[in-house]
């Protein structure tokens, strides 16, 4: 098999990386990559929101697959574009990546599946909104609507922070288009979660339960990032809530896709809150994770291209995931400044002191060549990776590699998975 990847994160990387482990799969191609896939796949300089640039690539390489990673393309209609054109595509349509690209139109989609999840109001003017926060209790969640990358999500607890918020969304347009209408939603205390799950239109085929650490600093603290690293699996999950997660979110978000007319084909993500043993939905994804995938797919045991190619032929029911029984740990090495302004093109050294260990994988998200030598080109610049037979030697594995890598200015949190390990 050819396949495209499209995407340039840790997220596309560590697919690629597992995708090179098939037997399967003859050619990969990245579009348009980074340092880290350059040495796995060959790296396409096509941007991964040109469709019309990524369908003619497919086209012309007679690619057998093509593999979509992040959100942004999907909004945009890819996988409606190639499968208008004849091309397989994993990925959703348009509108059924609506669950992650409008929270709103999700919100509803929750509301009538009667999925477990926040109250939530929905503005597009900010007097309104100000008018409602009047009316609500502290903590109070302020969401952008549109695709602000893991970065459009306030936690207020004061009302002049949820206030500014709303102004900074509506008003000052901090995220854009993203932003033209933003959701208050309830604060739901609890422990989080991640449930990703292949789904086909019909079957959905669960992954292993993950925990993301979203905030920037140590101990859940500070603004929120695009994830700052991550592990697996994550013991929150017993089979028990793993059941009510399927029975009570995931098939009924499938349904009700289909009922809309919007079959859903890709990788669903449940960020999922757990509060007295109950999951509730804080917000759905159309596709895979980061930096959850980073920990997922090493545990993998069945062939990824098996996988993929059985969702795309609506023939996932013929397919049963194995998994390693061990756990991984990512930590996320992202630039100073990150989420605000950052640096760029610092050089890294230390990742061939890394290369090759035993059970570690070093995957690029914000890298590129500068000559003979790999710079900094991102928040998220590197997502060190390890697992083992206990989350302990994942844990210190990761870090261990972790500290053979520096840039100027680095910054990693030291407490991931530190919730469950002490």
């Amino acid at each position: 098999m050819k396949i495209l990847v499209v995407g340039s994160g840790g997220r596309e990387h560590a697919l690629v990386w597992k995708l090179a482990s098939s037997p399967r799969v003859s050619q990969l191609y990245c579009a348009p990559g980074n340092a880290g896939i350059s040495q796995l796949a060959t790296c396409v300089s096509v941007p991964a929101t040109d469709l019309a640039g990524l369908k003619a690539f497919a086209e012309d390489n007679a690619v057998d697959l093509t593999v979509v990673g992040p959100e942004a393309p999907l909004a945009l209609g890819i996988a409606d574009l190639f499968r208008e054109n004849k091309l397989k595509v994993f990925g959703p349509t348009r509108n059924a990546a609506k669950i992650e690209s409008s929270k709103s139109f999700a919100k509803n989609l929750m509301m009538r599946q009667r999925i477990p999840t926040a109250e939530a109001r929905v503005f597009e003017s900010v007097r309104p909104a100000l008018d409602y926060l009047e009316r609500c209790a502290l903590p109070i969640v302020v969401k952008a609507d549109g695709l602000a990358q893991g970065k459009g999500v306030v936690v207020a607890r004061t009302a002049q922070v949820a206030k500014d918020a709303v102004i900074s969304m509506l008003e000052h347009r901090t995220f854009g288009d993203a932003g033209t209408r933003v959701m208050i939603e309830e604060c739901l205390e609890g422990e989080e979660l991640t449930l990703m799950a292949f789904a086909d239109g019909k079957t959905v085929a669960p992954m292993l339960a993950a925990q993301d650490h979203k905030r920037l600093g140590e101990g859940d603290t500070g603004p929120n990032t695009g994830g700052m690293g991550a592990y697996a699996p994550a013991p929150l999950a017993t089979p028990a809530l793993r059941y009510a997660i399927m029975r009570d979110v995931l098939h009924p978000a499938i349904e009700g896709l289909s009922r809309v007319g919007s079959p859903f084909f890709g990788v669903l993500y449940a960020g999922l809150m757990v509060k007295d043993g109950t999951p509730y939905v804080l917000e759905f994804n159309a596709r895979f994770g980061d930096p959850e995938t980073q920990v997922v797919l090493p545990l993998l045991k069945t062939d990824l291209a098996d996988v993929l190619e059985a969702v795309v032929e609506h023939q996932l029911d013929q397919i049963h995931l194995e998994w390693f029984e061990e756990s991984a740990v990512c930590v996320v090495m992202a630039s100073g400044g990150y989420p605000g302004k950052y640096a760029q093109d610092l050089p890294i050294t230390g990742l061939r002191d890394v290369s090759g260990r035993d059970r570690v994988a070093v995957f690029h998200a914000g890298t590129a060549w500068n000559g003979p030598d790999v710079v900094t080109a991102g928040g998220r610049v590197l997502g060190v990776t390890a697992w083992g037979p206990s989350l302990r030697a994942a844990h210190d594995r990761a870090y261990e590699a972790g500290r053979r890598i520096s840039f100027e200015g680095q910054y990693f949190r030291t407490d991931i998975a530190g919730r469950v390990l002490t």
